[in-house]
């Protein structure tokens, strides 16, 4: 038997008085069952009550993964819109360098050779903007803005895709449920009619044949009934995996609200693939996408023309052996010159300068090397192994295919349009006829049903009339939800609410 989880409770206490210090595992435990009874009843809540429409919808909308890989896509094509934003801003770079030079080396103070240790250090920033570079800044913007509106129309696709796939999906449930309910109640009219046969056979009122065929038609009902069944669990299977939600044999759907009896579709092919044209996601992305290609080229184009930018910078370094001469004194020496003072040499003094070397500090040289510039820089482009002249050829081709898928997308478009109309047409006069069908083999069932429980009617005939109006009534809800899902198909071509 399974442990509920107040005794599960129970024990869990009485074995915590044995190990008191055991605090963490305590509160795991608590915390484990409480998390159990809430997703429990979490889970009773959420399957409570049949789901609706628009709740499959959103709920695929949001957990189906191709909708979700798309969204990734739109994530990324919104970073490259960033990036391509901030190439108008300018670039900021910090250098730092330390090192240590041995040997013959330049000393970066007197930027003369030293043979010795070094210990050196250069400290830097720059800065650039680009003032002008043939307006490819410009162009990679709008050419990012038109790629981000043309993934937000895909991702609007991928939706609606997957809201036509789960309204199919709906519908075929609702068909399948419908149909179980009609087949239940012509096993139950057979089981009738065995009742009856059987008590007539058993007083010796009819021949044993006749119940034996009427079993036989009973053995066949439940057959199709065992079929219908099998198809609308296969239908809830997926319905779950459009949603990417567990399959659950109790799963309910709401039935659809409709007003009456269905009616003619009230706009023709042609102005539905007008308003296709203004509405549907697909068109758009592929208008974007053609319009980014343009702005590719006018971005390549670029690569032609001079570009003109602004640099700066700031700088400093540091040099162990930098020194300095301190003035310590000055004293009278010696010369090799003299003078002739009555036929005497007089040797000739002069005025000497005595200097200390001091090591600068490093706070002094951060201060005394302090360096900045500033420069405009034009560069213009003279022969660069056909490289731009390639990527604007590319960029041209590319602009014409884009132009080529998006009016093949329009063409197919028209073509679809122009099908599910005729096929709608199709499925209503199939309904309407269906409809008139029903209302025909249910009243020659009655009558022979009549006839039959009065002895007139061979069992044979019985059972013709019981399967026409059977396959009527099956056909029947076939063509309404067949005829249903094509009327919604043409609203998805309009840009129209689904549910």
């Amino acid at each position: 038997m399974p442990v509920t989880e107040k005794e599960s409770l129970n024990c869990w206490m009485a074995g915590s008085k044995k190990n008191k210090g055991n605090t963490i595992h305590i509160m795991k435990h608590i915390i484990l069952i409480i998390s159990v009874f809430l997703v429990q009843q979490g889970s009773a809540q959420k399957q409570a009550g049949p789901l609706s429409l628009r709740n499959c919808i959103e709920t695929a909308i949001a957990y189906n993964l191709q909708v979700r890989q798309s969204a990734y896509q739109l994530a990324t094509d919104k970073t490259s819109l960033q990036q391509a934003k901030a190439s108008r801003l300018p670039s900021l770079n910090g250098n730092i360098s330390h090192g240590i030079n041995q040997g013959r080396s330049i000393d970066p103070f007197t930027n003369s050779y030293v043979n010795s240790e070094i210990a050196q250090a250069n400290y830097g920033v720059n800065s650039s903007i680009t003032i002008w570079n043939g307006s490819a800044i410009t162009h990679s913007i709008k050419q990012n803005q038109l790629n981000l509106q043309a993934s937000e129309m895909s991702w609007q696709q991928e939706k609606d895709n997957v809201t036509i796939n789960v309204i199919l999906a709906y519908l075929q449930v609702l068909s399948s449920k419908e149909q179980l309910g009609i087949a239940e109640k012509q096993v139950a009219v057979t089981k009738g009619q065995v009742d009856r046969l059987i008590i007539l056979n058993n007083s010796g009122a009819i021949a044993p044949a006749t119940l034996y065929d009427m079993q036989g038609q009973l053995s066949g009902d439940q057959l199709s009934l065992i079929t219908i069944r099998n198809s609308l669990e296969t239908a809830k299977i997926s319905l779950a995996q459009l949603m990417n939600q567990p399959y659950s044999p109790t799963m309910e759907l709401e039935p659809l609200e409709t007003k009456g009896n269905p009616v003619l579709y009230d706009a023709n092919a042609e102005q539905i693939f007008k308003t296709a044209t203004q509405q549907l996601a697909m068109i758009k992305a592929a208008e974007f996408r053609q319009q980014s290609a343009r702005k590719t080229v006018l971005t390549a184009r670029a690569l032609m023309l001079p570009t003109l930018s602004l640099n700066g910078g700031l700088g400093t370094n540091y040099s162990s052996v930098a020194s300095k001469q301190l003035l310590l004194g000055t004293t009278d020496v010696a010369t090799p010159q003299y003078v002739t003072v009555n036929n005497n040499k007089i040797p000739v003094f002069a005025p000497q300068s005595n200097f200390s070397s001091q090591k600068i500090g490093y706070g002094d040289q951060w201060k005394n090397n302090f360096n900045s510039s500033i420069s405009i820089n034009l560069q213009i482009p003279i022969l660069n192994r056909m490289q731009a002249k390639t990527r604007i050829r590319q960029a041209e081709i590319s602009e014409q295919r884009a132009a080529f898928e998006s009016e093949s997308i329009k063409t197919q478009v028209h073509r679809a349009v122009d099908q599910a109309y005729i096929n709608m047409n199709t499925s209503f006069e199939r309904y309407q006829a269906l409809e008139k069908q029903v209302a025909d083999f249910t009243a020659s069932f009655k009558a022979a049903e009549v006839r039959f429980n009065a002895g007139v009617n061979t069992v044979v005939e019985y059972m013709l009339a019981k399967n026409n109006v059977d396959r009527a009534n099956a056909n029947f809800v076939a063509a309404k939800y067949d005829y249903i899902l094509r009327m919604k198909l043409l609203d998805f071509y309009q840009g129209k609410a689904l549910w």
